[in-house]
């Protein structure tokens, strides 16, 4: 009798689909929707206004930590998902705005950049798969810095010419204001993404 339902337990497991898939699935939409909510929160909160009417808000923080803990694909995504929630007219961007009207604000820059800097601090941060314990978050840390000074800020300068008409000189005088506070985030953001990782070691495996 053995034979037999050994034979049926085979051909059960070939027929009937794998249910890790959909789990998948589901974990990645509950990710993506999350971290979309999580950087929404993080940009409506109270900015520090500036000269060039670009307030520095929490919004990069976000960015750069869904890239980190959930890697390029997954934090691109929610990057994406945000921004169709904040161009579709939900008050998520900064001081509470939303809708195109945006899209000609001096921010602009930055705000289309989010998506390429989570998808490159996802791949950057993926080198800490690579390291011991002890390097990860330097690693962090420098991918989320790397994913910002090279998407982010040139960007926001490239906006800030665009909309404000000033010379690329002026533009980025301006945008070295946030310099400081950047790396403080992306910092914060390193430490933060660490502490995921200690707390849920599967999330380092499955970034993706």
């Amino acid at each position: 009798m053995s034979a037999p339902q050994d034979e049926t337990a085979a051909a059960s497991s070939v027929l009937l689909p794998a249910p890790v898939a959909r789990t998948s699935v589901a974990t990645d939409v509950a990710l993506v929707a999350t971290f979309a909510a999580f950087i929404a929160v993080c940009a409506i909160l109270p900015g520090i206004p500036t000269p060039s009417g670009v307030p520095i808000t929490l919004q990069t923080f976000g960015v750069i930590l869904a890239g980190l803990v959930l890697g390029w694909r997954r934090g691109a995504l929610a990057v994406l998902l945000y921004l169709a929630l904040g161009l579709a007219g939900l008050p998520i961007f900064a001081e509470g705005t939303g809708g195109l009207v945006v899209l000609s604000k001096p921010s602009v820059g930055y705000l289309l950049a989010f998506p390429f800097a989570a998808a490159l601090a996802g791949v950057f941060g993926g080198l800490a798969l690579r390291v011991t314990s002890g390097w990860r978050y330097p690693v962090l840390a420098l991918a989320g810095l790397a994913a910002s000074f090279l998407t982010i800020h040139p960007a926001g300068i490239v906006g800030l010419m665009a909309r404000l008409g000033l010379s690329f000189r002026e533009a980025f005088a301006i945008d070295l204001v946030y310099w400081p506070g950047d790396v403080l985030k992306n910092l914060a953001a390193a430490a933060v993404a660490l502490a995921v990782f200690k707390a849920f070691p599967d999330m380092l495996r499955t970034r993706r």
